[in-house]
Order: C-alpha cells, then structure tokens, then sequence
C-alpha cells in the first residue's frame, strides 16, 4: 500500500468510527435528505445560515458505509464558517475531484484535506458514496427537501 493510500484509508477509519458534527441540528435553517438508491446509504444534512450567508453550523446523520460517513464528516468541518458561495465553490471542487477531472496538485483549489479523495475516481461505484452528503448539502443551500445520487 501507498503512503498517500494508506493516509486515505487511515482518515476514512477515523471519520467513520468517530464522525465530527454527527447530530441532528435543532434549530437549522436549510435542511436535505439525501438517499443513494444503489446501495442504500442515507443521509440527512443541516446546516444554520445566518443573515449575511454564512454557514454558522452544519451537522449531518443518517446510515451509510465508510466513505460516505467519513466524506460527510470531514465536509461539515470544511465548510463551517464559509459562504454559501464558498460552499458551492467547494462542491463542485469536490465533485469535479471525485470524477477525476481535478488534479488538485496541479489546478489551483480550495480543498485543504478533502483532496485526500483524490483517487476514488478510480473506484466507480464509491464515487457516488463519496458525494451523498455533499449532494445532500447542496440540495439544503439551494432549499431543495431531498436529492439521490441518480
């Protein structure tokens, strides 16, 4: 095993067994369910957006396997604290990332730690595990109730 796949596995264990911001979020002001019908993972995201735009807290919960526990968690700290327009910047980093369209040593990014998944594009079928919670999240900021991988 590579160094950088072995980090991967190592951050992905981590999120999974002790997922930060893993909690329904009383109070949230944009709120999604997101459900991949292929293997049946489901996630809720929530998120408090105060008057200037910015995201004040974002929690998610829900059952999914370890990629899409472990990308949740890690998308809820990254995104706390940033614009809705700097979270939507981020997610379609991130998405372009996950297809293996972002080279994130080579094009300029705002990824920080996400770029750890950077190699999943080469596994197809977690590509979408991988994005739930951030497909889950973007339905919340556009104020959307519920969103699928497909």
């Amino acid at each position: 095993m590579t160094m950088s796949a072995d980090l991967y596995q190592q951050v992905i264990l981590e999120h999974n067994k002790k997922p930060r911001n893993y909690l329904k979020l009383d109070g949230a002001t944009h709120t999604a369910e997101g459900f991949n019908p292929l293997c049946g993972d489901h996630l809720w995201v929530y998120a408090k957006v105060n008057a200037d735009g910015v995201i004040d807290e974002m929690t998610f919960e829900g059952l999914g396997c370890a990629i899409s526990k472990a990308s949740a968690s890690m998308m809820t700290v990254a995104l706390k604290g940033k614009t809705i327009d700097e979270a939507r910047v981020i997610f379609k980093e991130f998405h372009s990332l996950l297809l293996g369209d972002l080279k994130p040593d080579i094009t300029p990014n705002q990824l920080g730690k996400l770029k750890i998944f950077s190699g999943i594009w080469q596994y197809p079928a977690r590509v979408k595990c991988a994005a739930l919670g951030w497909h889950a999240m973007n339905g919340a900021l556009n104020q959307l109730q519920t969103v699928t991988t497909e």
